[in-house]
C-alpha cells in the first residue's frame, strides 16, 4: 500500500486525502492547530459559534460533484438554505438594495435603477453562464503544468469568446450606467483578490455564480462542510493528527525523506502541502531545494488581508440581511489602500454577516451573532490600538446607516487581523485568500502544483491551481489527488 502525508487540514487537504484513502493510499493528515478546517475554523463562547473564515456559500454543484465522489449528496451531511435576500448593500444613508434570489425580482430591481437594461442583464449573464461552464467545467480542473495543455485552437478560441484578455470593469460598463449596478456587478471580484480593472473579464462567471446560481448558507455554519469532509477521511481511514505543527522536511536524492512536527517524525511516499504554498517552500524545505526564491515571492499580487471582530450581541439586529455589504465609501480609493499604496485605509469599505438571523443554534436564544470584515492590504503593520480605532470607525457608520445602537449590547467580543493569519497559518504577509486572480497568475503562471525540484512533492490549496475560495480549494485537493494517482501508475 502506498503511503500519502498530507499537511494541512483545509477544504483542498481534507479533499485530496479523503480522495487517496477511497482508492487505497494509506494516508496520514497533518495539521497544525487543534481542530481541522484550516481557515474555516470555529470559535465558541458563552453559548456563540462563530464560522472564522468562509462565510459565503456559492457555486453548490462543486460541493454536490465533490461528496458524488465519495456516493454522496450534501444533503447526507447538512441542510442547506438559499438566502433571499441573497445580500443586503448600503450606499449611503436611506440607499439601500436588496438583491433579490428570484430572476423575475433581479430583473426588476435592474429595470427600476436603469430603465431599459433588463435586455442588458440578460446579455450579460448569458455570457457569464457560458463563461462558468468552459472556466468551471474545464480550465480550473487542469492541472496547469504547461502551457501546452491551453494550446490547441479550441482552446485560443473559447479564450476569445470568455474574454480572458480584457477587464471585468470595461466589460460591465460597456453594458450598465448607473453607479448601482456597476458596483453590485463588480462587487464579487473582490472575493479573487484584485481590482475589476486588473481581473479578467472571464470572471464575469461569478455573476452567474452570485445571482443565477444563488447565495446559501448550511445550517450549523461553514463548519458542517468541514465536518463532512472529517467523517469521510474517517470512514477511508485517514490518520488525522492535530496539534502537529510541521517544521521541516529532510530531502535526500531529490526526495522528501521526512517530515518533521512538534509532535514526531513522518514518513510517505508522497508528501501533499495543503499548508501556506510560500511557507512550505521557503521554510520547510532545506536551501538548494526551494522551488521558488524570495524575490519571486515578494513580486506576487496578493489577495487582501482582513480584520475581523467576531461579536455576540444579547438582542436581535434590525434592517440587516444575512449578508449585508456597506459600499456607502469610495471602492476606488478603499482599493487603491489595498494595491496600489498598501496603508490602513481612511474611509474602508466592509462587509457583515448575521448568520443567526438564518441559523438561531449558532446562537443562545434571544440573542445575535455578527462577522464584521474589512479587507486591508496584506503586510501591514497591525496592533490593538488599529484594531480598536477600525472598530469604532465601522461601528459608527453601521450603527447610523441602520439606525440601531449596537456597540451597547455587544457581550462576546473578538478582533482577528495580518498577526493571527501568519501566527496560526502562516499565512504569507498574512493575507487573508490567496494569490490574486490577475491574468499574470492565472493557471500556468500560478505557482506549480508540482514542487520544481523534488520528485514526491504536491501542493494544493488558494496559493496554487486554480485559486482562492472554498469552491476552488475543493476542485485543487481533487485536481492534485489525481495528480498523485498518475504519479504512482
Amino acid at each position: 500500500m502506498k503511503s500519502v502525508l498530507v499537511i494541512g487540514s483545509g477544504f483542498a487537504g481534507l479533499t485530496a486525502a479523503a480522495l487517496l484513502a477511497r482508492d487505497g493510499y494509506r494516508v496520514t493528515l497533518l495539521e497544525k492547530n487543534d481542530q481541522p478546517g484550516g481557515r474555516a475554523r470555529v470559535w465558541k463562547k458563552d453559548g456563540f459559534t462563530f464560522d472564522m473564515g468562509p462565510s459565503w456559500y456559492w457555486m453548490p454543484e462543486v460541493f454536490e460533484e465533490t461528496f458524488a465522489l465519495f456516493g454522496r449528496k450534501t444533503s447526507d451531511f447538512y441542510e442547506l438554505v438559499r438566502l433571499d435576500p441573497a445580500y443586503r448593500v448600503y450606499f449611503g444613508d436611506g440607499d439601500v438594495v436588496d438583491v433579490p434570489a428570484g430572476m423575475k425580482e433581479l430583473e426588476a430591481l435592474f429595470e427600476s435603477l436603469e430603465p431599459g437594461s433588463v435586455p442588458k442583464l440578460r446579455e450579460f449573464l448569458a455570457q457569464a453562464e457560458y463563461k462558468y461552464r468552459v472556466g468551471v467545467g474545464d480550465y480550473v480542473h487542469r492541472p496547469s503544468h504547461s502551457i501546452t495543455e491551453f494550446i490547441d485552437f479550441k482552446v485560443l478560441r473559447e479564450s476569445l469568446r470568455i474574454q480572458l484578455f480584457s477587464s471585468i470593469r470595461s466589460h460591465i460598463r460597456s453594458l450598465f450606467r448607473h453607479p448601482h449596478l456597476i458596483r453590485l456587478l463588480e462587487f464579487p471580484v473582490l472575493f479573487l483578490g484584485s481590482t475589476p480593472g486588473k481581473t479578467p473579464a472571464m470572471y464575469s462567471m461569478m455573476n452567474y455564480a452570485d445571482l443565477v446560481l444563488g447565495t446559501w448558507y448550511p445550517k450549523g455554519g461553514m463548519v458542517r462542510v468541514v465536518e463532512a469532509l472529517v467523517s469521510l477521511c474517517k470512514e477511508y481511514g485517514v490518520d488525522i493528527r492535530l496539534n502537529h505543527e510541521v517544521k521541516s522536511m529532510k530531502v535526500f536524492a531529490g526526495k522528501i525523506t521526512s517530515v518533521e512536527t512538534t509532535a514526531g517524525s513522518f514518513s510517505a511516499d508522497v508528501v501533499i502541502a495543503g499548508s501556506d504554498y510560500q511557507h512550505t517552500d521557503q521554510q520547510l524545505l532545506p536551501e538548494g531545494w526551494k522551488g521558488y526564491s524570495p524575490q519571486y515571492w515578494e513580486s506576487r499580487t496578493m489577495s487582501p488581508s482582513s480584520l475581523l471582530f467576531f461579536l455576540g450581541l444579547d438582542k436581535k439586529l434590525e434592517k440587516m440581511a444575512h449578508h449585508t455589504l456597506f459600499f456607502d465609501e469610495d471602492f476606488d480609493r478603499h482599493a487603491d489602500a489595498i494595491y496600489d499604496h498598501p496603508r490602513w485605509p481612511e474611509r474602508p469599505l466592509f462587509y457583515t454577516s448575521v448568520p443567526s438571523r438564518t441559523d438561531g443554534s449558532i446562537v443562545p436564544e434571544g440573542k445575535e451573532s455578527l462577522f464584521v470584515l474589512i479587507p486591508l492590504a496584506p503586510g501591514l503593520q497591525d496592533s490593538e490600538t488599529e484594531r480598536e480605532a477600525y472598530y469604532h470607525l465601522v461601528m459608527d457608520r453601521l450603527e447610523r446607516l441602520t439606525g440601531q445602537k449596537v456597540r451597547d449590547h455587544v457581550v462576546v467580543k473578538r478582533s482577528y487581523a495580518m498577526a493571527d493569519f501568519t501566527a496560526d497559518y502562516h499565512s504569507f504577509k498574512g493575507n487573508a485568500y490567496g494569490l490574486a486572480n490577475t491574468l499574470p497568475q492565472t493557471a500556468v503562471f500560478k505557482p506549480k502544483l508540482k514542487a520544481k525540484k523534488i520528485k514526491n512533492l504536491w501542493y494544493t490549496g488558494q496559493l496554487t491551481v486554480p485559486g482562492p475560495g472554498v469552491p476552488p480549494s475543493l476542485i485543487s485537493g481533487r485536481i492534485v489527488a489525481e495528480e498523485v494517482k498518475k504519479s504512482f501508475r
